[in-house]
């Protein structure tokens, strides 16, 4: 009972300290049993020694209760996978691109968690971790649950793709869908990276300089806590230690990801020996031209030698739609659960020991009011009433100051992602084909700029990238339109719902990129469907392995994916039409064309809406963020003229 809302593996850690506890306060109410001479006197103080029992029953079941307390703040503080604000301390620089970045997005995307729990419930469960695993190892090593919200996850867990994640792998595992093993340890364990030691070894070596230092070969020093060993894995320089995730293979033999094996594929792996680390760890998002130089940790405020930095950034066409105390991961923001808040002086002011509030605490601060900024705390009104812990100024101030480095941050990744979309997708120029009273016929090219896999990638059949055009009249009047969206911020597509229904007009002349999913009938026939869920036969479907060869057909019969996108260096070429009723007077007409890039549909909001979204937010709330991270990645435009 003590340990139910613990997972196993974590138990391990803390077990011993737990047992401990729990028999020293047995043994502090164990009574020697009476004689017989003293039956006699047993009756007499039956009510006496109920009372005295009573009594001990409740000192016992608080003092096991602080001990699980006690036991639960240590277990997030020292466990079997540090968190990231462990690392933190002596990498700050990595810390700062990682903590903003999609890979520590992936298990906090409340449209990831909806759309596993939904894909679970269509499977009727038995899809298991195979979504979920490669988005928090750590917490599936931890046994934890896969639809559980991440407000009570570890922290290590909640942070997707952390530095364990990585730093913790000591084998090759291959293309297995996520599927591997995390070595365990403290922060003391040691992690595997691409150099080894040499350098680890001479900051350990030198305590006058980079103060003293505990390691796990010196458990009993006082000092700054650091793993004592990096071992040489070369493998995490390769493209298949990021294909391990990125080629997503299901048991049936569906192809969900494909970002590996297009890779493997094509002339950055052929022809210019360039792998996935060198255009999306280098110096610039989505080019191979090399690495920046800084130095691999700060020690005792001493920077160890410059050397070739990866930028943990790795930046991707992914944003954030969750409230901003809540990412990017600050060490300053998350205060634990249970841990106690503590504040310690400095010769700079006040330091904060642990973080400012909790994620609940967190979801209740205004940021959108302004709470913590001048102009409202200026104004509010002696009578206002705040949640705590925002019923102090102080805390609201120090809010915004964190949240202040938040939307820097967030500003920051937003123009690499731009970057990494502008060299991935590339407009020509506007191309007028014949323009006269009756018709204007013009086209444009869209290429993909990288050679290194198509455009878009990886979970390409959820990503909406899609031209916008427009045409003016010379009054100043739209006269045309493809590629605009519904009230829902759907593209009119045969997936709107607007459309669906019948109170929008399909979009024919709209140019997307997105791939679809194709599934099977039960009578025969396809269909595009939002969700890669066959019907079933069974009245319980489940996810099981292909009964049917599909070797041949490189695909389950059920299913299949249609893809869109563009090869890499390959070109795409939009055509339009106007005829003549759109063409109200003769004069200088105008086109834009824009190249549109969002995170997903928000069709797919809708079809997993019904499983619930963390932290409490609607479905609207997130198809509005999804919308508002919009980017427009390329523009065109020119002039016709009509005569």
């Amino acid at each position: 009972m003590v340990f139910s809302k613990f997972p196993h593996t974590l138990k391990t850690c803390f077990q011993i300290s737990i047992c401990t506890l729990t028999l020293i306060v047995s043994g502090s109410i164990v009574q020697a049993q009476p004689d017989s001479a003293e039956a006699a006197d047993k009756q007499d103080k039956t009510a006496s020694a109920k009372t005295d029992a009573d009594n001990a029953d409740l000192n016992r079941m608080a003092l096991l209760q602080q001990a699980v307390d006690q036991s639960h703040a240590e277990l997030f503080k020292d466990n079997c996978f540090p968190s990231a604000k462990e690392c933190a301390t002596c990498h700050p620089k990595h810390y700062r691109e990682w903590s903003v970045s999609p890979h520590a997005y992936a298990q906090l995307s409340p449209v990831f968690n909806a759309m596993s729990n939904k894909l679970n419930q269509l499977n009727s469960g038995t899809l298991g971790d195979f979504c979920i695993r490669c988005h928090t190892p750590v917490g599936m090593a931890l046994n934890e649950p896969i639809n559980g919200t991440n407000l009570d996850r570890h922290p290590a867990s909640r942070e997707g793709v952390t530095c364990v994640t990585c730093h913790r792998i000591n084998q090759t595992w291959g293309k297995g869908a996520g599927r591997q093993a995390l070595v365990t340890g403290d922060v003391h364990q040691a992690v595997y990276g691409p150099l080894g030691s040499s350098m680890l070894q001479q900051v350990l070596a030198d305590p006058d300089q980079n103060g003293t230092l505990k390691s796990y070969e010196m458990p009993d020093t006082r000092g700054r806590d650091i793993h004592a060993t990096s071992h040489r894995f070369f493998e995490i320089t390769k493209p298949g230690f990021c294909g391990t995730c990125h080629d997503v293979f299901a048991p049936n033999g569906f192809r969900l990801e494909d970002a590996f094996s297009e890779y493997k594929q094509s002339p950055s792996a052929t022809i210019h020996g360039h792998s996935c680390q060198d255009c999306h760890m280098g110096s610039e998002p989505g080019l191979p031209s090399g690495y920046s130089m800084a130095p691999a940790a700060v020690v005792g405020n001493v920077s160890t030698p410059t050397r070739k930095h990866t930028n943990h950034m790795i930046i991707g066409p992914d944003y954030s739609i969750i409230h901003r105390g809540l990412f990017p991961h600050n060490v300053d923001a998350i205060r634990e659960e249970g841990e106690v808040d503590t504040i310690s002086l400095a010769s700079n002011g006040v330091e904060r020991e642990t973080g400012l509030a909790t994620m609940r605490e967190w979801l209740y601060f205004d940021d959108a009011n302004g709470w913590g900024t001048e102009a409202f705390e200026a104004n509010v009104a002696t009578n206002t009433s705040f949640p705590p812990p925002w019923d102090s100024k102080q805390n609201r101030l120090a809010a915004r100051s964190i949240l202040n480095d938040q939307y820097q941050l967030l500003t920051e990744a937003n123009q690499a992602r731009l970057q990494l979309l502008q060299v991935g997708y590339r407009l020509g120029n506007i191309n007028i084909e014949r323009a006269c009273r009756d018709y204007v016929d013009f086209d444009i090219e869209i290429q993909n700029g990288t050679p290194g896999h198509g455009v878009p990638t990886g979970f390409d059949a959820e990503r909406l990238v899609f031209l916008r055009v427009h045409v003016w009249a010379p009054d100043g009047r739209l006269v045309f339109q493809s590629g605009d969206l519904d009230p829902n911020g759907d593209v009119r597509d045969s997936h709107s719902f607007f459309v669906h229904n019948g109170k929008l007009p399909l979009d024919r002349h709209l140019v997307s990129l997105q791939s679809k999913f194709i599934t099977r009938n039960i009578r025969g026939g396809e269909r595009e469907q939002i969700l890669n869920v066959p019907i079933s036969l069974d009245p319980l479907p489940y996810t099981r392995p292909e009964t049917r060869p599909f070797t041949v057909l490189g695909r389950p019969v059920g299913a299949r994916k249609h893809k869109q996108n563009i090869e890499p260096d390959g070109v795409r070429l939009a055509e339009y039409s106007l005829k003549h009723n759109q063409l109200p007077s003769r004069g200088e007409y105008t086109i834009r064309i824009q190249l549109i890039a969002g995170m997903v549909p928000v069709n797919l909001v809708h079809e997993i809406s019904d499983v619930g979204f963390d932290y409490g937010m609607s479905a609207r709330q997130i198809a509005k963020g999804i919308v508002d991270g919009h980017l427009v990645i390329q523009e065109r435009t020119a002039q016709v003229n009509v005569r």
